[in-house]
This record gives structure tokens, sequence and C-alpha cells, in this order.
């Protein structure tokens, strides 16, 4: 078997049966791609591209799964999304960086969201979460679609307050993860409910992470404030 095939049809052996290979892969790519933004590196946005097109692969065939034999839509979804926020983010942040970046050397200054963009993010995530919701019951189809409807819209906040440097994006991960590990377990997809269990830790880890880092750009930006009144 080639490395191609092995990728699409491979399994990995573990105790008690085996896992896809794309899955698991999938979601190494998409560990990596968490670790390169909580240090705001611009490469984490194409390292993450490669992980939604695995998982895409996976959700949307419903293959590697030992109770639902039909797609999850909602997770497949998100990958979409993911794929063309992505896209948008690696812009932004490579724009930033040209710009000059943060002063810690990060590729885009992080920072808390106003109060009228934190607006902006509740009103995205109740017409996102209705919209999926629709789209999943009545278009798609959805084993789950209450969990499925937040999962995508929750991703789709996240994705965007990344790109924007918000630092928020890390609590609304929060709230994806602890619904996503519950349905993934159902659904028997062991890897990616494992990932979102690391991610629950992960996340707050990157919240403080980014909070500090907040502090530190906005220190450094009234000192030169300082320097140049001089």
């Amino acid at each position: 078997m080639s490395l191609l095939e092995w990728l699409v049809h491979g399994t990995i052996p573990v105790p008690g049966g085996a896992l896809g290979a794309r899955e698991v892969i999938g979601n190494l790519f998409g560990l990596a791609s968490a670790i390169l933004g909580m240090k705001r590196f611009v490469w984490a946005w194409p390292v993450g591209l490669v992980g939604n097109l695995l998982l895409f692969t996976v959700f949307a065939t419903g293959e590697f799964s030992g109770a639902v034999e039909e797609p999850l839509w909602g997770q497949a979804g998100r990958q979409v999304f993911f794929a063309a926020v992505s896209v948008y983010g690696w812009w932004r942040w490579s724009q930033a960086r040209n710009a000059g970046g943060a002063s810690d050397g990060g590729a885009i200054a992080p920072r808390w969201a106003t109060w009228a963009e934190r607006g902006q993010l509740l009103v995205l995530g109740v017409v996102g979460y209705a919209a999926a919701y629709v789209l999943l019951t009545r278009v798609l189809g959805s084993w789950g679609p209450l969990t499925e409807a937040w999962i995508l819209a929750g991703s789709m906040l996240a994705t965007y307050g990344m790109a924007r440097g918000w630092v928020e994006f890390w609590l609304v991960w929060v709230l994806v993860d602890v619904v996503g590990v519950t349905s993934l377990i159902r659904a028997e997809y062991y890897p990616t409910a494992g990932m979102y269990l690391f991610y629950a830790v992960f996340v707050v880890i990157g919240f403080f992470v980014w909070w500090r880092d907040s502090r530190t750009v906005v220190e450094a930006v009234e000192e030169e404030k300082e320097v140049v009144a001089a």
C-alpha cells in the first residue's frame, strides 16, 4: 500500500480496534495549527488548511464512525468554513506581519474586542446558529442538528475572532469544545473527541497566553508613545 493509499484507506491499530489514518492525521494538523496560532505565527493558517481538507473527507462520508452511518454535516461543514476563513486569516496576518507585526514578534497584536465588536459576535452567533440549524435539518439532514448547529456556528465565530486577533475567540472555543466532545463520543469518532478534550485544556492556556500578550503589546505601545513624546 502506497503512502497515499494508506492515508485514504488506512487505519492505525489500537487496543480494541483501529482508527482511521485520515482522522488521526487531520487532527494532528489541527493541533499543530492551534499551537502555531497561540504563538501567532502565520503558518498556523496553511497548516490548518491541510487538516481541514482531511477532516472534511472523514465527516462527509461517515466512514470511520462505529455508531453513525450518515455524515456529520455540522462537523464537515465547519471544515469548509475553516478553509474559507483560513484564507482570510492567512491574508490578514500576512498583511499585519508585513506591516511590522506585533511588538513582541507575533504576526498580529492580540487585543480584547470592543463592546461593539462583541455585539457583532453575539448577533453573528445567533443568526449563524439559526441558519446552521435550518441548513442541517431541512437541506442536508443531520444526526444531531441541535449540537451540530452550534459546533458549526461556534466554530465560525472562533475562527473569525482569531483572524481578527480578538482574545475572546478562545472563550468561544471552550463552548464549542464542551458540546463537541459529547457529540463526537456518542458518534464514536474517538480520535476527534480526544482531540477536543485536549483542546479544552489547550484553549484555556491559549486564552491566558493571549491575555498576557495583549497586555504586553499595549504596554510596549504606551512606552513607545512616551519615548516619541519625550
